[in-house]
């Protein structure tokens, strides 16, 4: 059965993966209005219909080469991101005159001076190796193809009863190469992670010095608000204004008046118990007294809770 070339005003264009695989796009001619006029001409853009999920915009562009040059690629879902920055662009652009129009054009912009701070190296991220990996899209996905001339979108329709081949990219593997380019990608060598977590390390740094300059806060200067009053925060010792706020003792200072400090570092004696041969001699002699002492009192307890008997047998 033939193949109609034409079908609901789309152009029927066959294309060959292989001697046994043929797939089939849709094209016709884009018209708009509008905002979507700049971002997608009329009269230079082709609107394709049902491309391969795994299609390209290199791939594009060779499939449309013998047509005409190819000056853009916009997929479906581009098209509003584009509009998005068109319209901010215009108004930019209005704003920009208005002030040129405030300023008048007889003054001139006055040079920036750079300091050294500005001609200081800021570090920066040494990024990990990429590759250039095919993005999948949805079955029967469109795409806007923008040439530079209104003969090229001519001829891209008028030439689409012979099936073309459908060409490749050895920069974007398809396929099983494809998911071994996406596996080396997901683990890069030793060399390239060292360097980026090194780099990653320094820019961190060095934006963590850069707010501790610019904060208003200063080591031994108390915090003072716009009143005039000085607030009590946290993080001083002894009293002192450490980074940026008054001292305020804890409860157990409070109680006790000595600091954690001073509790865990008690002076030791200076002549230790037990050194000696006589210190221990004196020391055990001292423990038998005790003992002997506590034995006689219990023994007089006992004695005397024996005398206090009611029941006498004897």
């Amino acid at each position: 059965m033939a193949i109609p070339s034409n079908i609901s005003g789309f152009s029927v264009i066959p294309v060959l993966y292989n001697s046994s695989t043929t797939h089939y796009l849709y094209a016709r001619s884009h018209t708009s209005k509008g905002l979507s006029n700049k971002v997608l001409p009329e009269g230079r853009t082709l609107f394709l219909v049902n491309l391969p999920p795994d299609a390209t915009e290199r791939e594009l562009v060779l499939f449309f080469k013998h047509s005409g040059t190819v000056e853009k690629v916009v997929f479906d879902f581009d098209v509003k991101e584009l509009q998005n920055e068109a319209s901010d662009s215009e108004s930019d652009d209005d704003e920009e005159m208005e002030g040129i129009d405030a300023a008048g054009s007889d003054e001139q912009p006055k040079k920036k001076k750079k300091s050294q701070k500005d001609k200081a190296e800021v570090p920066t991220v040494i990024p990990l190796p990429t590759r250039p990996l095919r993005k999948f899209r949805k079955t029967g996905s469109s795409a806007y193809v923008i040439f530079l001339d209104t003969s090229s979108l001519d001829r891209a329709l008028a030439s689409t009863s012979k099936p073309r081949t459908w060409p490749t990219s050895d920069d974007e593997p398809s396929g099983l190469g494809h998911y071994r380019a996406m596996y080396e990608a997901a683990r890069p060598p030793l060399d390239a992670v060292r360097a980026y977590a090194d780099t990653f390390v320094e820019v961190y740094e060095y934006e963590l010095a850069k707010s501790r300059q610019k904060s208003k806060y200063r080591k031994g200067e108390a915090i003072v608000d716009e009143d005039g009053f000085t607030l009590v925060t946290r993080g001083g010792a002894y009293g002192k204004t450490l980074g940026g706020g008054v001292g305020v003792a804890s409860k157990a200072f409070q109680r006790s008046g000595e600091s954690a400090r001073n509790r865990h570092h008690k002076k030791e004696k200076k002549e230790k118990e037990g050194f000696y041969a006589f210190q221990k001699a004196e020391k055990q002699r001292s423990g038998l007294i005790e003992l002997k002492r506590k034995w006689e009192e219990d023994k007089a307890k006992v004695e005397k809770l024996k005398a206090s008997r009611r029941f006498k047998p004897y």
